[in-house]
């Protein structure tokens, strides 16, 4: 009897020590699991974006202030940049998982293969609140789109700039023979010479241009008129949809609940876009807070368009295919 008792004692003893060691082994195999591309939501989501100091990151910012991007699981890292060239150049070298852009530069991006995808659109024009104006200079006499004809404007070459330009004035009867431009990339400087009436036209965008307005310039197009030209988009780099999806969804959730916040109480936020718009001193009571989109892309004809444009530019061999850069996996429900 008691050698049974003492190999029953035995038996016990040796099968909790292996139950111990197999649970070893499962929660080692869970911890690995969790840092692997394809763990489940255990591991960290971090996605870092390049923003441009301007007015259309406005919903950035409010997801940030109000912890929504904590709510969703993903950390997210600001990455400020002074101009599109700086935040390119850290997109290109990867130091950036995703930014705001426009279409021409995706297409840019995207010239030799697909390295950028768009997963929304962040600001559009509507009838009610213009992206980019054409203007006139304070002392100039121009006032109508066939006064530009033959007269230089100022603008950014083989930018979306440039290319919203062309196509309101054509639009409005110019031809392309008929547009002349000037190279003047820095956005503060174009404003400046436009102001002192060393350029006679130059092409901003708002709220930059409504304070040219309201200090003397004339307004001669703007794109209310032709909303279908205008808007910024945010892109994400091919290895963060491929590898991050989910961090890529949860930033772009975040980002539609501020969107919601922002469309239904704008003055709730009326100092985030004095400060972070940079809404010009002389403006700063009368400029309105533009609607931002949600759940929205670009449509296949817009970008279609744009694919004409750079490829009569020279900037393009060929039209990129629509379905390879504008993804529709991400579109908001």
């Amino acid at each position: 009897m008691y050698n049974k008792v003492v190999k029953f004692v035995t038996w016990e003893h040796g099968r909790s020590l292996h139950l111990r060691a197999l649970s070893g082994m499962f929660a080692a195999l869970i911890m690995l699991t969790a840092c692997l591309p394809w763990g489940g939501g255990v591991r960290e989501q971090r996605l870092r974006v390049g923003l441009l100091p301007i007015l259309d990151t406005l919903p950035f910012y409010v997801a940030e202030q109000r912890g929504y991007f904590q709510v969703e699981g993903v950390t997210v890292e600001l990455v400020p940049v002074k101009g599109a060239q700086e935040r390119d150049a850290l997109m290109q070298a990867g130091e950036i998982d995703g930014m705001l852009t426009d279409l021409v530069a995706v297409g840019l991006f995207n010239r030799e293969k697909a390295q950028l995808h768009v997963i929304a659109t962040a600001l559009r024009a509507t009838p009610d609140a213009a992206m980019f104006r054409v203007l006139a200079a304070p002392e100039s006499t121009l006032r109508t789109v066939q006064d530009l004809a033959g007269v230089t404007i100022a603008i950014s070459q083989n930018t979306i700039i440039e290319y919203v330009t062309e196509r309101l004035l054509t639009t409005e009867g110019l031809t392309r023979g008929q547009i002349q431009t000037l190279e003047v990339s820095a956005i503060p400087v174009r404003y400046e010479q436009l102001m002192a009436g060393q350029v006679q036209a130059a092409t901003l965008p708002d709220p930059l241009a409504s304070g040219a307005i309201a200090g003397g310039a004339h307004l001669i197009v703007d794109d209310t008129r032709h909303s279908q030209y205008s808007q910024t988009v945010l892109a994400f780099s091919h290895s963060s949809v491929e590898g991050k999806p989910e961090a890529v969804r949860g930033f772009l959730r975040a980002w539609n609940r501020a969107v919601d916040d922002l469309n239904s109480r704008p003055a709730d936020f009326a100092d985030l876009l004095i400060e972070k718009g940079r809404v010009p001193d002389n403006v700063r009571g009368t400029f309105r807070m533009p609607p931002f989109p949600k759940g929205d892309l670009p449509s296949s004809a817009e970008w279609e368009d744009v694919m004409r444009w750079m490829v009569e530019k020279g900037l393009l061999d060929r039209a990129l295919p629509y379905a390879e850069t504008v993804l529709s996996t991400f579109r908001a429900r």
